[in-house]
């Protein structure tokens, strides 16, 4: 148990590479773990936790009794790729575990992350091919988390599938966005090669509405599926924005995981002896203080207009929802500061490059569970922090309406995300169509579309 309540390899080791950062656990070490396992009756892990509903209860007694492969076929008959889950997902399941309401939940993740790389160690992770061909194509444009699964669900129903990408390689933000010290590359192209394998064809840097016209994609193909993410990024239009060294952190983190990959020789953004400013206290920010680490940055300091989340589980979400509480990273384990109630004013500098910001703190209110509801600017709280590099890693706000959008007359939401166009065999899925939001849920909905369009094509 102790060593699974520190999966991570020595600070001053990791930080002196891109190299994972939590250690693979064995069944030497997981197999007590999966048989506290309850094998509840309503085993909500399966059903509230999971957006793909993994069976989980099974998949930890299979494990437990030491029938690897049965475990794998468990896990594979709901999720296509546990390799990419079992790295960067948070783990909905183990806020709803039964064990979660009075002690640590099961560490189902990292059983599912020991059960898939057995599964490939052993070379049970073959080619699913389609028993025949349907006959009828699909276009697939972005190769990310959702674009990946709807191109893998439908070869498995007999389409013919092509996926078009804006990347030199397949993977959207899991290769370009995702570190690796969160998520190798190789486990990305290991997948990729099975894929190939399965007839599934990919095209890179071709941005479909620019490179390729949608309507040529429309013309030749049966169907469309649009997998394009949430490529505008929540900016920060205060006094300053304009100043050098104020990046999107999609930059920052893209530049390094292409440098990595070989696509660039020198970083684009360099945190390197500076002074780092994070704004935004999710995860993106905290993949942009471990990477700003990695680069050498004096200090690094994660700001948040939020308040500090609880140290133990909020009463505004209770069992057996997703717990609202104070998270800490790796990366935050490795070093810098997190700040919390502050907002941003403005940003200043000095020969046109940025040296500082001046902040706010803020007073929330909050519900009578806990929930933070609304703020207001504390008086006199004014102060100004030192910043050589400030990051902006606030999230994304949709879809532009121009490009693919414009180009096909797609209707969306107010939230500009994408509505579905059956009618023309258009097909938004992932966070294109509900916004932005973890790597499992556009799995789920990229598999409830492509079910969808199967019923619709028949």
């Amino acid at each position: 148990m102790n060593e699974l309540l520190n999966p991570y390899r020595p600070t001053d080791e990791r930080l002196a590479d891109f190299q994972e950062v939590e250690k693979l656990f064995g069944p030497e070490v997981l197999t007590d773990e999966s048989c506290r396992c309850m094998n509840c009756g309503i085993p909500f892990c399966h059903g509230a936790g999971c957006p793909l509903g993994n069976v989980i209860p099974e998949m930890n007694a299979a494990f437990y009794a030491g029938n690897y492969r049965r475990a794998w076929e468990i896990l594979s008959c709901t999720s296509f790729f546990p390799e990419f889950t079992s790295r960067v997902c948070p783990a909905l399941c183990e806020g709803s575990c039964t064990h979660g309401i009075n002690e640590r939940p099961v560490a189902i993740r990292k059983i599912e992350k020991c059960v898939i790389e057995t599964a490939f160690r052993e070379g049970w992770v073959a080619p699913v091919l389609p028993a025949s061909r349907n006959g009828k194509s699909v276009a697939v444009a972005g190769a990310g988390p959702a674009g990946l699964y709807a191109a893998e669900a439908l070869n498995r129903l007999g389409y013919q599938v092509t996926c078009f990408d804006a990347n030199r390689q397949p993977g959207g933000l899991l290769r370009c966005g995702i570190p690796d010290f969160k998520l190798q590359k190789q486990v990305i192209d290991r997948r990729i090669q099975i894929m190939k394998q399965e007839g599934i064809e990919f095209v890179g840097q071709t941005v479909v509405g620019k490179d390729i016209s949608a309507a040529y994609l429309l013309r030749n193909f049966d169907a469309l599926v649009l997998a394009i993410g949430t490529p505008a990024a929540r900016d920060l239009p205060v006094p300053g924005r304009e100043l050098d060294g104020v990046h999107l952190a999609l930059e920052f983190l893209q530049g390094q995981n292409r440098v990595l990959a070989g696509e660039l020789t020198g970083l684009p953004v360099s945190a390197k002896g500076k002074h780092v400013v994070i704004i935004g206290g999710g995860d993106t920010g905290s993949d942009c203080a471990g990477t700003a680490l990695r680069q050498g940055a004096k200090s690094v300091m994660q700001i948040e207009i939020m308040p500090m989340p609880p140290q133990e589980r909020s009463a505004s979400t209770p069992w057996p929802q997703w717990p609202y509480l104070l998270r800490t990273s790796s990366s935050h384990l490795e070093g810098g500061k997190r700040r919390w109630n502050l907002a941003t004013d403005r940003f200043t500098g000095e020969s046109g490059h940025v040296t500082a910001l001046e902040v706010h703190s803020v007073d929330w209110s909050f519900s009578p569970e806990g929930k933070p509801l609304k703020f207001v600017a504390t008086p006199d709280s004014g102060e100004t922090i030192k910043a050589d590099l400030v990051l902006l890693a606030m999230g994304f706000t949709g879809v532009p309406a121009e490009g693919i959008v414009s180009e096909l007359g797609l209707k969306q939401t107010a939230r500009t995300a994408i509505l579905s166009d059956p009618a023309r065999k258009i097909y938004a899925v992932g966070d294109c169509a509900n916004g932005a939001s973890l790597v499992v849920r556009a799995m789920a909905d990229a598999r409830k579309v492509v079910a969808q369009l199967h019923g619709e094509m028949q």
